[in-house]
């Protein structure tokens, strides 16, 4: 194996992570969840640190490394929810703005014949709150957390995630009507 290619296979093994996470949550194992949270969240900083600093950067790696990232946190999220730690409400406004971005980025490339993934501001501020919220949660199972701080999170999160889609409809939407003749 070329060690190009070790950015991309960290991000496959951290996509073959999320079921045995998945099954942690919901059987209860919290720390053991929680490390397993914090190992694929560093596979993420190490990943990307090894394709910018040696330049393994790939297509491949720009579409699965959000992808992975994505799947990790739904994934999370829709498995909090499951189990009654997150409120259905903040789950859905997650899943609806990613859903709203997925949609979006098709009918930006069917409009432009391109896209380019390239996270923005605000999206990656949501990200960082969306962890942030995911690890205070599994965390409050083992650990305590007054709900004064769970309720701040949970707003910033569903702040951020409304700002985020929004920015991305518009400035996709700015951009599309740009590249029309």
């Amino acid at each position: 194996m070329r060690l190009q290619y070790l950015p991309n296979l960290i991000t496959v093994l951290r996509f073959a992570l999320v079921a045995p996470l998945m099954g942690l949550l919901a059987g209860g194992h919290y720390a053991a969840a929680l490390s397993l949270f914090a190992v694929m969240g560093a596979s993420d900083a190490v990943d990307g640190f090894l394709a910018k600093r040696f330049h393994w950067e790939s297509r491949l790696g720009q579409f699965l490394d959000p992808l992975s990232d994505k799947t990790m946190l739904v994934c999370t999220y829709l498995t909090l929810g499951w189990l009654g730690l997150l409120p259905g409400w903040l789950v859905a406004a997650v899943i609806l703005r990613d859903l709203v971005i997925v949609v979006g980025a098709l009918a930006y490339h069917f409009v432009t014949h391109r896209l380019e993934m390239c996270p923005t501001w605000i999206s990656k501020i949501n990200t960082v709150a969306q962890i942030v919220l995911a690890v205070a949660v599994i965390a409050d199972q083992f650990l305590v957390m007054t709900d004064l701080i769970a309720d701040a999170l949970m707003f910033i999160v569903l702040a951020t995630t409304v700002a985020s889609g929004l920015h991305y409809v518009l400035e996709w939407s700015r951009l599309a009507r740009e590249a029309r003749p």
